[in-house]
Protein backbone atom coordinates (compact mmCIF):
# COMPACT_ATOMS: atom_id res chain seq x y z
CA UNK A 1 0.00 0.00 0.00
CA UNK A 2 1.05 4.02 -0.34
CA UNK A 3 -0.06 6.85 0.94
CA UNK A 4 -0.37 9.82 -1.56
CA UNK A 5 -0.73 13.45 0.22
CA UNK A 6 -1.49 16.33 -2.37
CA UNK A 7 -0.40 20.24 -1.88
CA UNK A 8 0.03 23.28 -3.66
CA UNK A 9 -2.95 24.01 -4.93
CA UNK A 10 -4.70 27.07 -5.15
CA UNK A 11 -6.07 30.19 -6.92
CA UNK A 12 -4.26 32.04 -9.32
CA UNK A 13 -5.07 34.27 -12.50
CA UNK A 14 -5.14 32.99 -15.86
CA UNK A 15 -1.34 32.79 -17.27
CA UNK A 16 -0.11 32.28 -14.02
CA UNK A 17 1.92 29.04 -12.51
CA UNK A 18 1.30 26.49 -9.51
CA UNK A 19 3.43 23.29 -8.14
CA UNK A 20 1.30 20.71 -6.98
CA UNK A 21 3.43 18.02 -4.78
CA UNK A 22 2.46 14.44 -3.81
CA UNK A 23 4.39 13.56 -0.78
CA UNK A 24 4.44 9.06 -1.16
CA UNK A 25 4.85 6.96 1.39
CA UNK A 26 4.07 3.48 1.96
CA UNK A 27 5.63 0.64 -0.62
CA UNK A 28 7.42 3.23 -3.03
CA UNK A 29 9.20 0.50 -4.67
CA UNK A 30 6.61 -0.97 -6.30
CA UNK A 31 4.84 2.20 -7.55
CA UNK A 32 5.25 1.61 -11.50
CA UNK A 33 3.61 4.63 -12.68
CA UNK A 34 2.90 7.60 -11.05
CA UNK A 35 0.14 10.09 -12.30
CA UNK A 36 -2.15 13.28 -12.05
CA UNK A 37 -5.35 13.62 -12.72
CA UNK A 38 -8.26 16.61 -12.71
CA UNK A 39 -12.17 16.84 -12.02
CA UNK A 40 -13.87 19.62 -13.16
CA UNK A 41 -16.96 20.11 -11.67
CA UNK A 42 -19.86 18.24 -13.36
CA UNK A 43 -17.18 16.72 -15.47
CA UNK A 44 -14.81 13.11 -15.18
CA UNK A 45 -11.59 12.55 -13.82
CA UNK A 46 -9.46 12.49 -16.68
CA UNK A 47 -5.84 12.04 -16.75
CA UNK A 48 -3.28 15.21 -17.13
CA UNK A 49 0.04 13.75 -16.64
CA UNK A 50 1.84 10.82 -15.83
CA UNK A 51 5.17 9.63 -15.27
CA UNK A 52 6.68 5.69 -14.92
CA UNK A 53 8.90 3.89 -13.30
CA UNK A 54 11.38 3.94 -16.36
CA UNK A 55 11.00 7.73 -16.42
CA UNK A 56 8.54 7.90 -19.72
CA UNK A 57 5.97 10.70 -19.58
CA UNK A 58 2.90 11.29 -21.20
CA UNK A 59 0.06 14.34 -20.95
CA UNK A 60 -2.63 14.79 -22.39
CA UNK A 61 -2.93 17.06 -25.52
CA UNK A 62 -4.42 20.35 -23.95
CA UNK A 63 -1.47 20.43 -21.06
CA UNK A 64 1.43 19.62 -23.59
CA UNK A 65 3.93 22.65 -23.73
CA UNK A 66 2.43 24.09 -20.38
CA UNK A 67 2.39 21.35 -17.73
CA UNK A 68 5.44 19.06 -16.49
CA UNK A 69 5.42 16.28 -14.11
CA UNK A 70 8.95 15.32 -11.62
CA UNK A 71 9.92 13.31 -9.07
CA UNK A 72 12.53 14.07 -6.45
CA UNK A 73 13.07 10.36 -5.14
CA UNK A 74 15.27 11.72 -2.36
CA UNK A 75 12.00 13.45 -1.34
CA UNK A 76 9.66 10.51 -2.51
CA UNK A 77 7.42 13.03 -3.87
CA UNK A 78 5.78 13.82 -7.58
CA UNK A 79 5.25 17.41 -9.31
CA UNK A 80 3.20 18.89 -11.50
CA UNK A 81 4.87 22.06 -12.35
CA UNK A 82 1.99 23.82 -14.22
CA UNK A 83 2.34 27.01 -16.33
CA UNK A 84 0.50 29.52 -18.42
CA UNK A 85 -2.37 28.49 -16.76
CA UNK A 86 -6.13 28.47 -18.46
CA UNK A 87 -9.63 28.83 -17.17
CA UNK A 88 -10.23 25.27 -18.16
CA UNK A 89 -7.16 23.98 -16.14
CA UNK A 90 -9.29 24.46 -13.00
CA UNK A 91 -10.00 21.37 -11.10
CA UNK A 92 -9.50 19.18 -8.05
CA UNK A 93 -6.31 17.59 -9.08
CA UNK A 94 -5.81 14.04 -7.65
CA UNK A 95 -2.45 12.24 -7.35
CA UNK A 96 -2.39 8.47 -8.38
CA UNK A 97 -0.30 5.50 -8.43
CA UNK A 98 -0.33 2.21 -10.04
CA UNK A 99 1.42 -0.58 -7.90
CA UNK A 100 2.19 -3.99 -9.24
CA UNK A 101 1.29 -7.26 -6.61
CA UNK A 102 -0.53 -10.57 -6.83
CA UNK A 103 -4.52 -10.93 -6.52
CA UNK A 104 -5.36 -14.50 -6.00
CA UNK A 105 -1.83 -15.55 -7.33
CA UNK A 106 -1.63 -13.64 -10.30
CA UNK A 107 -0.11 -10.07 -11.14
CA UNK A 108 -2.24 -7.71 -11.17
CA UNK A 109 -2.18 -3.95 -10.53
CA UNK A 110 -3.42 -1.99 -7.28
CA UNK A 111 -4.92 1.89 -8.19
CA UNK A 112 -4.01 4.03 -5.00
CA UNK A 113 -5.43 8.13 -4.76
CA UNK A 114 -4.52 11.12 -2.92
CA UNK A 115 -7.08 13.18 -1.55
CA UNK A 116 -7.04 16.01 -4.04
CA UNK A 117 -6.43 19.75 -4.01
CA UNK A 118 -8.36 22.65 -6.01
CA UNK A 119 -6.54 24.45 -8.65
CA UNK A 120 -8.90 27.40 -9.29
CA UNK A 121 -8.00 30.16 -12.04
CA UNK A 122 -9.22 33.26 -12.28
CA UNK A 123 -9.83 35.69 -15.31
Amino acid sequence: QVQLVESGGGLVQAGGSLRLSCAVSGDIGSINVMGWYRQAPGKHRELVAELTRGGTTNYVDSVKGRFTISRDNAKNTVYLQMNSLKLEDAGVYYCKAILAGLRNGKPSTFDYWGQGTQVTVSS
